[in-house]
């Protein structure tokens, strides 16, 4: 059985940083691509990055979080992080974890196998 659980949220000011971690287990987080999505009260789920190493490292951000957000990964812990700095209130949002099989191109939302529970990150101004 596959899960993947998400922690790091929580509250923090505008400008503070925080950091994700997904734990994979059931499967190799090597093999897939990994995404970080998240969801805001009221709003649809939206992309924020993804990263592939199957195939040497390839990352991708939203527009949104580019240049303050960073993806990356630990093979040895089957773990996948997101680093983000400068945050900010519009950032508030449940953020999820999500590893899709290989295919050609960048999964969209939908196409995502696998999905963790997700853990509230709260950014005040």
């Amino acid at each position: 059985q596959v899960q993947l659980v998400e922690s790091g949220g929580g509250l923090v000011q505008a400008g503070g940083s925080l950091r994700l971690s997904c734990a994979a287990s059931g499967l190799s987080f090597s093999s897939c691509v990994r995404g970080w999505f998240r969801q805001a009260p009221g709003k649809e789920r939206e992309f924020v990055a993804a990263a592939s190493w199957s195939t040497g490292s390839s990352t991708y951000y939203a527009d949104s979080v580019k240049g303050r957000f960073t993806i990356s990964g630990d093979n040895a812990k089957n773990t996948v992080y997101l680093q983000m700095n400068s945050l900010k209130p519009e950032d508030t949002a449940v953020y999820y974890c999500a590893a899709a099989w290989p295919r050609s191109g960048w999964p969209k939302a939908e196409q995502y196998d696998y999905w963790g529970q997700g853990t509230q990150v709260t950014v005040s101004s």
